[in-house]
């Protein structure tokens, strides 16, 4: 793939390029991609921000982690360690079951989750400034049908 600049906006799709879903989503999750380039995120990529955005306030264990993510356990476990090793997690026993490691956010994680989630709002600002307040508000209420009717 070729590198891309910070700020660069991506060139148009060659018009033999079939447009299926999976090619127009890749394009939108390039565009959130290149908003986090040129900056240093202490090594985090955006699997990593996907993570830390699953683990709520109370903690999460590593089995519900993975599912929630649709990774292996191990995979997930992966991940957790790597992001205590950078001070963004960190786990505890749950009370409830001793049995059972608690994934938490630590306060490094949570400005972190914060930063991002608000690079991809202005991200997605911008894209309704794009295609206009309605539609953008469409296309998101489509979204969240589909992943909510994929769950089940």
């Amino acid at each position: 793939m070729t590198s891309v600049k910070a700020g660069a906006s991506l060139a148009p799709l060659p018009e033999w390029v079939d447009r299926h879903a999976a090619v127009l989503v890749g394009r939108l999750m390039e565009e959130i991609r290149l908003a986090f380039d040129g900056e240093d995120w202490g090594g985090l990529r955006q699997s990593h921000f996907r993570l830390l955005a699953q683990v709520p306030p109370d903690g999460i264990s590593v089995t519900d982690l993975a599912a929630t993510l649709r990774m292996t356990k191990q995979a997930a476990g992966q991940f957790v360690t790597h992001l205590e090793g950078t001070g963004h997690l960190t786990t505890r026993t749950d009370p409830a079951d001793r049995r059972v490691r608690l994934v938490v956010r630590t306060p490094l994680g949570d400005r972190t989750s914060r930063a991002v989630t608000a690079r991809i709002r202005r991200v997605e600002r911008a894209w309704a400034r794009r295609v206009g307040v309605e539609r953008y508000s469409e296309f998101r209420a489509v979204l969240e049908d589909l992943v909510a009717t994929g769950a089940r």
